[in-house]
């Protein structure tokens, strides 16, 4: 069995789709636009705030312009960064089985700190996680394998004894190249002209449950 199970954050471990997609219509109707439905933000929510302000404003925006839109919706979304956010369903049976068989979990997130820590503290989660490598601990982030590394460290295992568990191309891309075993979940935001069964991934879940059954099955 491996000995750590790490996971990405948003679309992954836990939906926060919802309070993102507030902070962007929040930004939206200041800007004087229309909200976009729930369901059009839904798939972005991974790539971050960058691919965010491009979907509410388009892709053509100044460099100045465009910052000044992304530190908005950061501050829109630190101001209200747990209203609505929770762990996906089945996620908080897998990690009760891990923590019950004594295996350490971890997240590796392109999220900022002053966003991850607050929402896993809100979550109740922050005392639980054993490795927590945001978006700005280290100069590289994913898809480079330096957070995942670390992560690894930080559980006291080997890489190549972790599993790494995310939802988009960039996640198993940064397990491959850390040499840890690769879970692609579909349960994320994944854009409809993605495929993630073309990502490369060691295995590709529908359910958090499965998790479980990959653990065992190595």
């Amino acid at each position: 069995m491996p000995s750590g199970l790490l996971f990405d954050l948003d679309g992954t471990l836990a939906d926060t789709a919802p309070d993102l997609a507030a902070a962007l219509n929040a930004v939206l109707r200041a800007e004087g636009r229309s909200a976009l439905p729930l369901e059009v933000i839904r798939p972005h929510v991974s790539h971050g705030a960058p691919r965010l302000v491009r979907l509410g404003f388009g892709s053509e925006l100044p460099d100045d312009e465009f910052e000044r839109l992304r530190t908005q919706l950061l501050d829109a979304y630190a101001g209200a960064v747990c209203e609505e956010t929770r762990l996906f369903e089945g996620i908080e049976d897998v990690l009760r089985h891990l923590e019950s068989a004594g295996i350490p979990w971890g997240i590796v997130t392109n999220k900022p700190g002053w966003l991850t820590e607050p929402l896993l503290d809100a979550m109740g989660m922050l005392t639980r996680v054993r490795s927590l490598v945001s978006g700005d601990t280290l100069p590289r982030r994913k898809p480079h394998p330096d957070p995942l590394l670390l992560a690894a460290s930080q559980l006291g295992v080997e890489a190549q004894d972790c599993v790494y568990a995310g939802d988009a191309q960039r996640d198993i891309d940064a397990g491959h190249a850390a040499g840890m075993f690769t879970v692609a979940v579909t349960w994320g935001y994944i854009p409809e002209e993605e495929e993630p069964d073309r990502w490369g991934a060691h295995r590709l879940i529908n359910e958090p449950g499965e998790l479980l059954e990959v653990m065992i099955d190595l």
